[in-house]
This record gives structure tokens, sequence and C-alpha cells, in this order.
């Protein structure tokens, strides 16, 4: 009976891993596939995940185009009609002009100017060779 089960033993255990060996040969190759199969699967929902970043980042973009494109209309319209009103306020104001432009003098200073005076017809009086240098003249060369 000892042998019997020392058969029986050593034929389950040979049956075993011949069965463990089929069984490898089987489910290896199709293990693979599967596992291949959800790596592609995996893959495939990265790309769609970064495609859709992609596109919100692309159209967070054109929004904030848009928005800074009108931001700059606003104010393009805001110095249009500060120019306007500006215009407008000096329009038939001589001596507002005059005094604006006599203070304008002071504040920059005289130093090295040329400053032109207004003379009855309109017109300036112009002193364009002041500034020009004279070259001196040796006291031998008269």
């Amino acid at each position: 009976m000892e042998v019997v089960k020392t058969i029986g033993i050593g034929t389950f255990i040979v049956g075993a891993l011949l069965g463990l060996t089929v069984f490898g040969m089987w489910g290896c190759p199709r293990y693979s596939v599967w596992q291949q199969g959800l790596a592609g699967e995996a893959e495939l929902k990265r790309a769609e995940w970064n495609r859709q970043i992609a596109v919100k980042e692309a159209q967070a973009k054109k929004e904030a185009a848009i928005s800074l494109a009108q931001a700059e209309v606003e104010r393009a319209k805001g110095v249009a009609e500060a120019n306007k009103i500006i215009g407008e306020s000096l329009q038939n104001n001589h001596d507002y002009l005059m005094w604006l432009w006599i203070e304008g003098l002071k504040d920059a200073g005289t130093h090295e100017k040329i400053i032109y005076v207004p003379t009855e017809a309109g017109l300036p009086i112009l002193e364009a060779g002041r500034f020009q240098q004279q070259p001196e003249v040796a006291a031998g060369d008269h």
C-alpha cells in the first residue's frame, strides 16, 4: 500500500507539474496580450486627457487675449474722450494757452534756449544765430 501511495503521490506531483506547464504555456501569451491591451487603453486615456488639457489651455489663452483686447479698446476710448475734452476746452482760449506756455518756460528755464516772441503780425522774431560760437580772434590776427 505504501508503494501505491508513493506512486500516487509521485504521479500527482508529475501531473501537477505537467498541468502547470501546460497552463503556463497556454496562459502566458494570453496574459501578455491582456496586459498590452490594458497598457494601450491607459496610453489612449492619457493621450485623450493631454488633448483635453491642450484644448482647455488654448481656450484660456483665447479668452485672455479677448479680455486684454477689450481692455485696450476701453483704455483707448478713455484716452480719446480725455483728448476730446481737452481739445474742446482749449478752443477759443488763447489767454490760457499763453499763460500755459509762459509757465512752461518758467519750469524749463531759459539757459541756452531760443525764445520766439510773437509780433503783431503773428510771426515770431527768430534769433537762429544767437548761440553759434564766434571764432576767437587772436590778438595779432587783426
